[in-house]
């Protein structure tokens, strides 16, 4: 087994139906043109501020597209789809951009539900959670400046390490992994110290709690590489899952209102070339290191299955996994799953108002990451080309 077939469209597209390439086709279509995400981000804002419906039409195409469903079960549903293809699934409950304590203890119990339900189940060995979730960013903020807070800011935020304990230790408790988000430079200090507890606590027989690195940032191979050290003279097992990073925008606007140099490398070979560079440095040591490979990049992809056939680890070997995010690249999960391969889909749930901000990015996402549209269009083009040559559109 060696190099995986990308551009199988057959297996990357199985459990699409005709209808469900024709509404993929034109959502992506549509993603294309950034006025008409630029237009319609604005239409979304109003009709939520006006509470003018708009389930109607959001549910049934960009929401069915990129989410699991609006409840914990409807999400079960779609990841026992997932499953008859060899598919994991992480369930992630997508609610942001609140700052009040009553949202904060109601995405933990919600997380907490989805650790509950997910617990036993073969096909869902992944919690994972976003720290501004049930933090106040503000307050991480201030952590990661290292300013002094004040008495109620104090025990607010032993409130929000309690609801982050208490998380990591349901999620442990459970027999499953959990994956703690990264964030935006100024409150991601904050959010090392805590997940870096968390590991030192859990971590002691097997990785159980996962630490987020965004590679686009110029300092993260070295924080890496700094871990490791202390971990290992504690005897303390390292998880990380690699992604390339999803604020870079906002990181060198802040950057530069702040007359400071930017955190993330000026251009995508050096976020390439630093994502590839933890990933060697996780696999060279795999049996104190786990690793989540969370990548839409077919190259990398391709490089850690070359590196496990270099060491000769098994394609399901339990501390290397990929991921994708559910509605994107299917050509990658579903090709790499049926090469025998440990992949799993991030599958975002919540009611549809809920989640329209996580909504709003992926559009956004897709628009601006060069290729991206394109290449989700083109393989969409040629699995209709296939199944009209074979009689089956």
């Amino acid at each position: 087994m060696g190099s995986i077939e990308f551009s199988n469209t057959a297996i990357a597209f199985a459990r699409y139906s005709n209808a469900d390439l024709r509404k993929a086709r034109l959502l992506f279509r549509l993603i294309q043109k950034s006025w008409v995400v630029r237009f319609g981000k604005g239409m979304l804002r109003v009709a939520l501020a006006i509470h003018f419906p708009i389930k109607w039409i959001i549910k049934p195409t960009i929401f069915k597209h990129f989410c699991g469903g609006e409840t914990i079960q409807e999400c079960l549903s779609t990841a026992e789809k997932l499953a008859d293809y060899h598919v994991d699934s992480i369930p992630d409950y997508s609610a942001e951009g609140h700052d009040s304590e009553t949202h904060f203890e109601g995405v933990k119990n919600e997380i907490l539900n989805v650790i509950a339900a997910s617990a036993g189940h073969a096909d869902m060995p992944y919690a994972v959670f976003k720290p501004s979730g049930i933090i106040r960013g503000g307050l991480l903020e201030k952590v990661t400046a290292g300013e002094m807070l004040q008495p109620a800011e104090e025990a607010e935020y032993e409130r929000g390490k309690l609801r982050f304990e208490a998380l990591c230790s349901a999620a442990v408790q459970a027999k499953l992994r959990i994956m703690v988000d990264a964030e935006q430079s100024w409150i991601q200090g904050a959010i090392d110290e805590l997940t870096e507890a968390m590991m030192m606590k859990y971590n002691h027989d097997a990785p159980w709690v996962y630490h987020t690195v965004q590679m686009y940032r110029t300092d993260r191979l070295e924080y890496m590489k700094k871990l490791f050290s202390r971990f290992d003279e504690k005897h303390i097992y390292t998880g990380f899952k690699i992604v390339r990073g999803a604020y870079m925008e906002r990181e060198r606007l802040r950057a530069a209102s702040e007359n400071r140099p930017s955190p993330i490398y000026p251009d995508k070979v050096g976020t390439d070339k630093a994502f590839n560079e933890a990933m060697l440095l996780c696999t060279g040591r795999i049996d104190k290191t786990a690793l989540c490979l969370a990548t839409h990049n077919e190259e990398s992809s391709q490089l850690l299955v070359d590196r496990m056939l270099e060491l000769g680890l098994n394609p399901k070997h339990p501390d290397i996994c990929f991921a994708q995010l559910f509605g994107m690249s299917d050509h990658i999960t579903f090709n790499l799953a049926h090469a025998g391969y440990s992949v799993v889909k991030y599958v975002p749930y919540g009611p549809v108002k809920t989640v329209m901000p996580y909504l709003i990015r992926r559009a956004e996402e897709n628009t601006s990451v060069a290729g991206q549209t394109g290449r989700e269009l083109l393989n969409i083009a040629n699995e209709v080309s296939r199944r009209k040559a074979a009689g089956i559109w």
